[in-house]
């Protein structure tokens, strides 16, 4: 199965700001979630989440700036080896995220920062039900 894009996240030194900034401009509601400084609007995007969180590195020296794209994958395995098959680079270890699912961050080709997520059974099941009418 491709990959679906589920998760859109905004880095920020500020998150305070970039929340009313965010709320202000598009209307959003952006409620907290699991960590500090982190929160997310719902029924936005589709099906995609979409979050606010501090800015961090997630490779030695380079901060994220701008955007950071989620993809859903089937088999977070599979897809470590056909990415470093494929030239990409994986940047952190495998992550699990309580009741959400399991990450790996990695570099493509090109030096982009992105990520994939092996959602648990009932998170991939809140997030397909995102945006649509019942």
């Amino acid at each position: 199965m491709a990959a679906k894009f589920r998760h859109f996240a905004l880095n920020a030194d500020d998150v305070p700001r970039a929340k009313a900034f965010y709320e202000t401009v598009f209307g959003w509601k952006l409620e907290p979630w699991g960590p500090p400084e982190y929160y997310q609007a719902l029924n936005v995007c589709d099906g995609a989440i979409i979050a606010l969180q501090h800015r961090r590195e997630l490779k030695p020296g380079v901060r994220m700036a701008g955007f950071e794209g989620s993809m859903a994958i089937d088999d977070l395995a599979a897809t470590i080896a056909a990415l470093e098959r494929a030239g990409g680079k994986a940047v952190s270890r495998p992550l699990y995220i309580e009741g959400v699912g399991r990450l790996i961050y990695f570099e493509d080709t090109e030096g982009n920062l992105v990520s994939a997520m092996q959602y648990d059974a009932g998170e991939r099941a809140r997030i397909e039900g995102l945006g649509k009418t019942p």
